[in-house]
């Protein structure tokens, strides 16, 4: 496997070389450049699985290397490396693009390798990278993007109804009544959603958005009837958080 690392610091890129032959030995020959045209070069010559690209550099921003490459020549994977705040590193995990924060740590960089080499060849990068590019233009966050089994579907936030707890897995229901299965617990994503008012977890084995309330009723200890006629539980600690909230919208 081949990687390519930019970055405009030489100190940054000689630091994630090493890293990554100590490891991820997976990766067999490791190409550097100092700027994001040189690197668009070297991808073009190298056709590498995996390329690093800082995102803050001169002249050129590594989030602007789609405007370089061919869209339809995309067969690799990328991870960014920034020091972005909070909101920027939701929106890249809203788009289920990797990052690494610097300064970086070999744990995180092993475990982003890993999960790299499971998508090259059906990441629909580009595709990432608009819905990446538009919520941090907009200041807004519009869409997620969920990991399928051949590759990345994109889901409007406002037109998911309930996400259910199934096992280590979470089920996740749209307004067409289409059923996504997605291999991560529902925790994941309400620690993703925790700052998008619409989604709360009444219960630890469900988020709804509370668009789509339909009915509270009181009995049987309190339940949601979503408007898909789903029954959602409540949870005793929840319950007057709960009330409060729905009073209020």
């Amino acid at each position: 496997m081949k990687a390519i690392i930019i970055d405009d610091e030489p100190k940054a890129r000689n630091l994630l070389k090493v890293l990554l032959e100590e490891n991820c030995l997976e990766i067999k020959q490791i190409f550097t450049a100092s700027n994001l045209l040189d690197g668009v070069e070297l991808i073009q010559r190298e056709m590498p699985q995996l390329v690093f690209l800082d995102i803050e550099m001169p002249e050129h921003s590594g989030l602007e290397i789609l405007d370089f490459i061919d869209k339809d020549k995309i067969n690799f994977e990328i991870i960014f490396t920034t020091a972005y705040g909070e909101y920027a590193l939701k929106a890249f995990e809203l788009a289920a693009v990797d990052y690494l924060l610097k300064p970086l740590r070999a744990a995180q960089l092993k475990k982003a390798v890993e999960k790299c080499i499971a998508l090259v060849g059906k990441s629909q990068l580009n595709l990432r990278l608009k819905e990446l590019k538009e919520s941090l233009s907009l200041d807004e966050f519009k869409k997620i993007g969920l990991p399928v089994a051949d590759g990345i579907k994109f889901v409007e936030l406002k037109n998911i109804i309930v996400f259910e707890a199934d096992g280590m897995y979470t089920s996740i229901t749209t307004i067409d009544k289409s059923k996504i299965l997605i291999s991560k617990p529902i925790k994941y994503f309400a620690d993703l959603l925790i700052n998008i008012p619409c989604f709360y977890k009444p219960h630890r084995s469900f988020m709804i958005n509370l668009r789509f309330i339909k009915q509270y009723v009181k009995s049987d200890g309190g339940y949601i009837i979503l408007d898909n006629d789903k029954t959602v539980s409540i949870s005793k600690e929840k319950r007057e958080e709960f009330l409060k909230i729905v009073s209020s919208i």
